[in-house]
């Protein structure tokens, strides 16, 4: 006769076969998908960086395609990507920069280091408004349409082949 405590590392086995088979059928397992897709952006809650422009909320919602890029200077993969954001941006993208639970110190150098790609920036010193974006890490780049939508999340530094086949298609398809 089985016992039910006999059934249960089945049952266990089958939860875990069962999850990592619905993981596995993900068309790209490794993108993180974006509950906030085809939403508005969450407001911008950002404190001033700098002497440059202080993105707002009404950056977002004007017209035009824009990409909002979470980043920190104590990110090892933000330093890997800025060469393609200052590339992007040099063509006329417009980049708008959130400054993740940084030193503004730190912040500014590393801009004045590498160049500054971003037309509006600020600073999310607690992380709050990354919480409400639902951000998991730096740098994590969000292409937003011109009525102000979310058309694509990527998290993960924009490289190369990112840019190419991710980010620019994104592009093209928020116009």
């Amino acid at each position: 006769m089985l016992r039910p405590l006999m059934l249960a590392p089945l049952l266990v086995f089958g939860a875990f076969a069962a999850l990592a088979l619905v993981g596995l059928s993900r068309e790209n397992p490794n993108e993180l998908p974006t509950a906030l897709a085809g939403q508005p952006a969450p407001a911008v809650q950002v404190t001033p960086l700098g002497d440059g422009p202080v993105l707002r909320d009404a950056d977002l919602r004007g017209d035009g395609v824009k990409l909002v890029n979470y980043w920190a200077s104590w990110c090892a993969p933000c330093r890997v990507e800025h060469p393609n954001l200052t590339r992007l941006a040099a063509e006329g993208g417009t980049i708008h920069g959130v400054n993740y639970k940084d030193k503004p110190a730190n912040a500014l150098g590393f801009l004045s280091e590498l160049g500054n790609p971003y037309t509006a920036m600020g600073a999310d010193e607690s992380g709050r408004m990354a919480l409400d974006w639902g951000v998991y890490g730096v740098p994590e780049t969000y292409v937003i349409d011109g009525q102000g939508k979310i058309v694509l999340r990527f998290a993960g530094p924009i490289t190369e082949r990112v840019l190419e086949n991710t980010i620019r298609p994104a592009i093209e398809a928020a116009q």
